[in-house]
């Protein structure tokens, strides 16, 4: 899901890094200013990134819920579904990496005989609220996007290997799997969590990406923005691309269609505004009030109507 086409690599490198970098950010935006005015956080408390971005409560008051009046939240199919899969993403990426270093490029053969004999890990049953279908609709996605992966990743190292015929085990690595997952990050600069978790992370043109199972929002821009400048404040770097990773499947088939965005001065503004607007929510225990109309996904809905 993380590795871009030859396309979209084009509309990266010939179109979308040049503009960003033409465009710039005011330095006041750039995440190694977090300690003054506007990234300084204006309250004691910390958020997850997740708090900040997402607004799928148009009010906010579900974040109220949880954080002031301490009311649990119990996963949804949804959020189960997402997790899952996001999960299978990491656990194929990281396999593939393992078996390059453990078995060596002279045994590349068995490298991709073990890939592609990767089988999902078991979702554990007993914490999921999932019918027998529901559960059997997991697995079957799953298993989709496990063997999606296994495929590209196979067909990754086999190119990698035809092209560089001195390559050693790291460089594999790095070249055919050009990804970090679940790249872990201190949000504490900005208030925000110390243990905060980037979908993806490429580092060789520094560029957030995260994985979405859903339907498309348009909130889902704020993560990227808060997760650059995260980085930014821990490395000194400037971050100036994200990309949504948007998954659909239909019957057997997977669809995958990216996002890219340039992280500019107005998305980042956007992000601080939310962090200072529910900072304040949760410090003076303001109740936003319901909205008009609760999403149906929403695993607050009926302790929110009461």
């Amino acid at each position: 899901m993380y590795f871009l086409t030859d396309e979209e690599r084009k509309k990266v490198l010939r179109g979308l890094l040049p503009h960003s970098r033409e465009a710039g950010v005011a330095e006041e935006l750039r995440g190694w200013n977090w300690f003054q005015p506007p990234l300084e956080a204006p309250l004691p408390v910390r958020l997850a990134l997740y708090e900040v971005a997402g607004r799928y409560c148009p009010t906010g008051r579900d974040l109220y819920m949880r954080r002031v009046l301490g009311i649990k939240v119990r996963p949804n199919k949804a959020m189960i579904m997402g997790s899952y899969l996001h999960q299978t993403m990491v656990d194929v990426l990281v396999q593939a990496k393992r078996l390059i270093y453990l078995k060596g490029v002279q045994n590349f053969r068995q490298v991709l005989q073990e890939l592609s004999q990767f089988v999902p890990s078991e979702p554990e049953v007993r914490d999921l609220q999932l019918s027998p279908e529901d559960l059997q609709e997991l697995k079957h996605k799953a298993g989709l996007v496990a063997a999606f992966e296994q495929a590209r990743l196979c067909s990754r190292i086999q190119e990698v290997l035809a092209k560089q015929p001195h390559v050693a085990e790291d460089s594999l690595a790095a070249l055919a799997v050009p990804v970090v997952v679940e790249q872990k990050l201190d949000g504490s600069f900005l208030g925000l969590s110390p243990n905060l978790s980037a979908d993806a992370l490429v580092f060789s043109e520094p560029m957030i990406m995260d994985l979405k199972t859903g339907e498309r929002r348009d909130f889902h821009r704020l993560s990227l923005a808060g997760y650059a400048l995260v980085m930014e404040a821990m490395y000194e770097y400037p971050v100036n691309l994200g990309c949504t990773v948007y998954v659909q499947f239909r019957g057997d088939r997977l669809l995958v269609e990216k996002e890219f965005h340039i992280l500019n001065d107005e998305l980042r503004q956007w992000f601080v505004e939310e962090r200072d607007e529910k900072m304040r929510m949760i410090h003076q225990e303001l109740d936003p009030g319901r909205p008009e109309r609760c999403p149906e996904t929403c695993p607050l809905a009926k302790a929110c109507r009461g």
